[in-house]
C-alpha cells in the first residue's frame, strides 16, 4: 500500500507497524487507514425520547458482542438527524466504547474519567451507572472542557462532576478514591490517520510519540494513585506505537503494586466483530512485564478504530 507523497516521516511510520505486528498485519492496517470507515453510534439510555432502536427510525445493523452499537452506511447523514441532535444517539468509534464498556462502572459506584473530553466515554460511563453514584471527568483543556460539558448536558448525565484541571496532579489530591477509573490518554492518534486528510497524519513524528509517552506515563501513575484498594483502572489510546501503550504500562507495573486483569473473557472476546491481538511481551530488545500480553490491541477495520486497552487492578491492603 503506497503512502501518501506528503508523508514525510511515512517510511518510518510504515517499518514501525512491520515491527509491531509483522508484514501481513501491517500491509493490513495501511489498507485500512486509506479507506472512510463506516459510522457507528450508541444508544442513550439515559436520554428519554421517543426515538427507540427498534422503531425503524435509524437504520444500523448491531455489532456482534456489542448489540448497543450499531453500524451504518455514512450516506444516511446521521449527524444531522434529531435523534443526535437530541442526544438519544451518540456517535461514537466501537473502539471508544468497547473501553469505556470494560471498566465495569456500577450503579452507586465512585468513577473516574481522567481525560473526559469530548465527553462519548464518560457518556457510556454514565449509562452503565444509571446516573447512581458519582461520576468525576476532568479536562484541562477550557474549550474542550466546554464542550463536555454541553455535551453531557444535552445527553441527560446527572451524576457526573466536572473538573477544569491537569490530570497529572489528581492522584496527589485525592488519593485513593475511586472504585473505577478510566484513562483514555491523549495520544499520537495514529490510528485516526486517514490518507485522504493530510491533517490527520502530518503531524506524526517519533518526537511526538516520546512527547506524549511522557505525558502519558505521569497521567497514568495519577489515575493509579486515585484508584481505591481492590478497585479498576482501565488505560487506552488509539495509537500503533509501543511506547504509548506497552512501554507506559510497563512502568506503571515496575513502579507500583499495579496487577494486570483480563480485558474480557476469551469467550465474550471471541463473539465481538473485531480482529485482536494481544499485548507485546517484549519491544526490540526490551523485555516487558509479565503479564503484558493480557492487554489488548484492537485491529483497524471499518467500524473499529485501531485501539491498545490494559484492565489493571490496586489489591487490596491487609492490615497488619
Amino acid at each position: 500500500m503506497p503512502l501518501p507523497d506528503d508523508f514525510s516521516q511515512g517510511g518510518v511510520f510504515a517499518e514501525r507497524l512491520v515491527r509491531i505486528y509483522g508484514a501481513e498485519i501491517a500491509a493490513s492496517i495501511l489498507e485500512e487507514l486509506a479507506e472512510d470507515t463506516e459510522d457507528t453510534y450508541w444508544w442513550n439510555p439515559l436520554k428519554s425520547s421517543s426515538y427507540s432502536s427498534n422503531s425503524g427510525a435509524i437504520p444500523g445493523v448491531p455489532l456482534p458482542g456489542m448489540s448497543h452499537v450499531l453500524r451504518i452506511d455514512k450516506s444516511f447523514g446521521l449527524s444531522r438527524h434529531p435523534a443526535v441532535v437530541d442526544g438519544a444517539v451518540y456517535i461514537q468509534n466501537a473502539s471508544s466504547v468497547f473501553a469505556a464498556w470494560i471498566l465495569g462502572a456500577q450503579p452507586g459506584e465512585e468513577v473516574l474519567d481522567l481525560a473526559a473530553a469530548p465527553g462519548s466515554k464518560t457518556l457510556v460511563l454514565a449509562a452503565a451507572m444509571s446516573n447512581q453514584g458519582r461520576l468525576a471527568a476532568v479536562e484541562p483543556v477550557k474549550a474542550r472542557f466546554h464542550r463536555l460539558r454541553a455535551n453531557l448536558t444535552r445527553c441527560g448525565v446527572s451524576n457526573v462532576d466536572l473538573y477544569q484541571r491537569d490530570g497529572r496532579g489528581v492522584g496527589r489530591a485525592v488519593p485513593d478514591r475511586f472504585d473505577r477509573v478510566l484513562l483514555d490518554a491523549p495520544c499520537s492518534s495514529e490510528s485516526r490517520m486517514r490518507w485522504s486528510q493530510a491533517s490527520t497524519y502530518q503531524h506524526w513524528s517519533l518526537r511526538k510519540v516520546k512527547e506524549c509517552q511522557r505525558k502519558q506515563r505521569r497521567l497514568l501513575r495519577s489515575a493509579y494513585a486515585a484508584l481505591k484498594p481492590g478497585g479498576v483502572l482501565v488505560y487506552s489510546t488509539c495509537s500503533f506505537s509501543p511506547e504509548e501503550n506497552e512501554l507506559v504500562v510497563d512502568n506503571l507495573l515496575k513502579h507500583t503494586d499495579a496487577q494486570l486483569l483480563p480485558c474480557l473473557p476469551a469467550e465474550s472476546l471471541r463473539a465481538l466483530s473485531c480482529r485482536t491481538v494481544p499485548g507485546l511481551a517484549r519491544w526490540g530488545k526490551r523485555q516487558l512485564s509479565p503479564g503484558l500480553e493480557m492487554s489488548l490491541r484492537i485491529l483497524p477495520s471499518s467500524v473499529w478504530d485501531g485501539f491498545y486497552v490494559a484492565r489493571l487492578g490496586k489489591p487490596k491492603r491487609v492490615s497488619p
